[in-house]
């Protein structure tokens, strides 16, 4: 039995055109399914855990997520227990960043057939957010300033709904990724390493903690993580000028901007940050039941905004490492899957 939580609303309503001929092969080919379909930001992490905790759920369930990068975060905060699910995903979104690192198809078509032949099956990290107390998961980053703003923007601006209607969404995020880099304020950022070192940046752009190699719509600001490694990237990017930010971010989509001055890179299991001064801060497609957080987190922005006018004078929270979920995929050429993968990476 396949459960499929499926976002009709993703990529400017395409998803449920989507979803109607995915159908269609399901039915065809009497597979057995159920189908359950968000209504509001935050649903399918409630549907998630009524698929997973209900009591004819078998010991292991196969769960699909339909959408966008940010119904999976939803999907995978709302699982009790990762161990006992194998996770398939069928981008329907504007970004699939998920897509991207996994080397899942992007055609949803393909995406179905992989996941109904289960040809290979590969563990994935899951990092888990935490702010004042509230926690959620995390598949592909979470991040203080410069991305956070473009998120929180991306999800207001009409300009994602017109690019998206003409197949050029992901240039949505390069345009207001631009608008961005030329007005958001620098910020001082204190970060703390595995090995207890902390570190102080006066004049930040971008923190972002990453779990895979791409975000944003296909920037590699992280090229050497690994979803699958044991550790998470964090990318700190301090003290450079307008001009050098803007050719910064042009690289960042071939992951070449790793050679500037004032780009930081390292890897870790936890990483505790904080942010010195009022700034926006976002889990990359993260679950939006976090909005209800009293001040001043209501500052945290996710997919669905937050009050713009709130101020905040500081900002802390701990992205780590919790477990793994076993991800539907086809295997790579010439490659065994569904083992576990040991860590190579040292602190």
């Amino acid at each position: 039995m396949y459960h499929f939580i499926i976002n009709p609303n993703s990529r400017s309503g395409a998803g449920a055109r989507i979803w109607s001929e995915l159908q269609s092969v399901l039915d065809k080919n009497y597979i057995p399914y159920k189908a359950y379909f968000t209504e509001y930001p935050g649903h399918a992490v409630k549907l998630a855990a009524s698929v997973c905790s209900s009591d004819a759920a078998p010991a292991s369930i196969c769960l699909v997520a339909v959408g966008g990068d940010g119904t999976i975060q939803e999907v995978l905060s709302g699982i009790p227990s990762l161990r006992s699910v194998r996770f398939g995903y069928i981008p329907t979104g504007s970004g699939n960043d998920f897509c991207r690192s996994m080397q899942l198809p992007q055609n949803p078509l393909d995406a179905l057939d992989a996941i109904l032949s289960e040809a290979a099956c590969t563990p994935m990290d899951v990092a888990e957010f935490t702010a004042n107390g509230q926690s959620c998961r995390f598949a592909i980053s979470c991040g203080i300033g410069f991305d956070a703003a473009v998120c929180h923007e991306i999800n207001r601006s009409p300009l994602k709904k017109f690019m998206n209607r003409i197949h050029l969404g992901k240039f949505a995020y390069l345009l207001i990724g631009l608008k961005q880099l030329l007005l958001l304020p620098p910020v001082g950022i204190s970060i703390e390493t595995e090995n207890g070192e902390k570190h102080f940046y006066e004049k930040v752009f971008l923190t972002a903690v990453m779990n895979h190699k791409y975000e944003g719509g296909g920037f590699r600001f992280c090229p050497e993580a690994d979803s699958h490694d044991g550790f998470l990237d964090v990318i700190i990017v301090e003290g450079m000028r307008r001009p050098a930010l803007i050719f910064c971010l042009f690289l960042s989509i071939f992951g070449k901007h790793t050679v500037f001055r004032g780009v930081h890179q390292f890897a870790a299991k936890r990483s505790p940050c904080a942010a010195q001064s009022p700034c926006r801060t976002q889990r990359r497609r993260i679950c939006r039941y976090l909005q209800k957080l009293q001040p001043p987190w209501q500052k945290i922005l996710s997919r669905s905004s937050c009050p713009a006018n709130q101020s905040v004078k500081s900002i802390e929270f701990l992205a780590q490492l919790i477990a793994a979920i076993n991800v539907l995929r086809p295997p790579l050429p010439g490659r065994l899957d569904a083992q576990p993968m040991i860590p190579q990476r040292s602190l």
